[in-house]
């Protein structure tokens, strides 16, 4: 097929000016091409529209994000208007996404093996993200694993194909969504996208993510013999139901066909499960009130990461269920994937955060701070290995400030900044505005 632009050929961005030079065509999608280019010396992305999307209410609405500008430096977003002279309709220039940012598509086909911390992280990201762009009055449209990147190494996020964006209940220019994401009331045409159906979109991103599935694909889909038009709009739409509704298993997920839906459910703690079954329960039914918001998904990622322990075994990432250590007396179970008992380190409770004291695991701003949410800024707190007795380990006061500390005595002392405290069973610190106890 013959490409819109070709390697050399110069477009202007408008209204600077300035010339782009395009390089290669890196694909094509339902709406146009996408081009490395060179724009005053840096490698950008430029994308231009096939004819029939090239629209006037296309281009106004290109130039709104414009002038909005991006809500964070994590949008690829539109940055000028690309024309070329004897080219029909147009384009836009946006940042190149660098190549350490990878498709959710790549861990769908195990083509990258992120730890449970990095997808944590990286779902709080999107969630934050998304918030962002929701405050600013403007939805979405298209949230899916197609736009979405992230960085499996630490989580950084990246969101492509910001064209899809449009002011919350506007007219919609384009695109509906796509298939599997889209809100069902969407899918039953009764609704258009809006940041309510961007709710449904990111709460099936997130779970995508975290149990590699899909959370209405069970037995109702694996009895389906052609995944028509009908058959999807029955699926994830009139008929949408939960695999893990706890008041109907009739679409239990079915072994041998949805194997990692199977596993990684069970790996979860019971926090997480539950807001899963509430977003694909009461998110499914009432649209308008029931759905999980992006701050509920930030603070659910949070708490995620926050509930990682290592088995002491293989090393494999564990998580900290409080439900279920209860239900079992104390005891935390066997690793999901070597099968032999868990132990579980130190950890400490500030407020209504409870964080494992792994030998990496760091305190930030927000744990000791409410009027700081998410700062991820700079740690205030670190676990740190003794420097001559390699089995004793405390958390080291990173901050610029002391810290008091009570120890089971009731002996008081201060921990200066670089200095630490063992980490004892029932000590509790002053940090500036919180207080946490250590347990285990």
């Amino acid at each position: 097929m013959d490409q819109i632009l070709k390697p050399g050929q110069i477009v202007q961005c408008l209204p600077s000016g300035m010339p782009c030079t395009i390089e290669t065509l890196l694909g094509a999608g339902g709406q146009g091409e996408v081009y490395k280019a060179q724009l005053g010396g840096e490698s950008v992305a430029v994308k231009w529209f096939f004819p029939h999307m090239a629209t006037l209410e296309q281009r106004a609405s290109m130039e709104l994000l414009i002038r909005k500008g991006a809500p964070s430096e994590h949008f690829l977003y539109p940055m000028e208007i690309t024309t070329a002279a004897g080219v029909p309709g147009f384009g836009y220039v946006m940042p190149l996404r660098p190549p350490r940012f990878k498709n959710i598509v790549d861990l769908m086909k195990r083509k990258i093996e992120p730890t449970f911390r990095a997808l944590a992280t990286a779902g709080l990201n999107l969630s934050h993200n998304y918030l962002l762009l929701h405050s600013q009055g403007l939805c979405y449209r298209d949230i899916s694993f197609g736009n979405a990147f992230f960085d499996p190494d630490n989580g950084d996020v990246l969101i492509a194909d910001n064209d899809n964006v449009s002011v919350d209940g506007a007219a919609v220019l384009g695109v509906l969504g796509t298939p599997r994401f889209m809100a069902p009331e969407i899918v039953r045409g009764e609704a258009m996208p809006s940041t309510n159906t961007d709710l449904f979109s990111l709460s099936v991103l997130i779970f995508y993510m975290l149990m590699v599935a899909h959370p209405l694909e069970g037995k109702k889909e694996a009895a389906i013999k052609a995944l028509d038009l009908p058959a999807m709009t029955k699926l994830y739409g009139t008929d949408a139901l939960f695999i893990y509704d706890p008041n109907d298993d009739s679409n239990r997920p079915v072994p041998g066909i949805h194997d990692n839906a199977l596993a990684f459910w069970r790996i979860y703690p019971q926090f997480l499960r539950d807001i899963f079954i509430r977003a694909f329960t009461v998110g499914l039914r009432d649209p308008v009130n029931g759905r999980v918001r992006e701050s509920e998904w930030r603070g659910e990622m949070i708490r995620l990461r926050d509930a990682i322990f290592y088995c002491p075994h293989c090393s494999m990432e564990n998580f900290y269920d409080s439900i279920a250590l209860k239900a079992n007396g104390g005891n935390p179970g066997l690793c999901w994937a070597c099968a032999a008992a868990l132990r579980l380190p130190p950890r400490i409770r500030i407020g209504k955060s409870v964080v494992m004291l792994n030998y990496n695991t760091e305190l930030f701003p927000h744990h000791i701070d409410d009027q700081k949410m998410y700062d991820f800024s700079a740690p205030v707190a670190a676990v740190s290995q003794h420097p001559t007795n390699p089995s004793l380990w405390g958390l080291k006061n990173v901050s610029k400030e002391n810290w008091v500390i009570t120890a089971t005595d009731g002996s008081i002392k201060d921990v200066e900044p670089g200095r630490s405290v063992s980490l004892s069973v029932g000590t509790k610190i002053q940090f500036s505005k919180a207080v946490g106890e250590i347990r285990i």
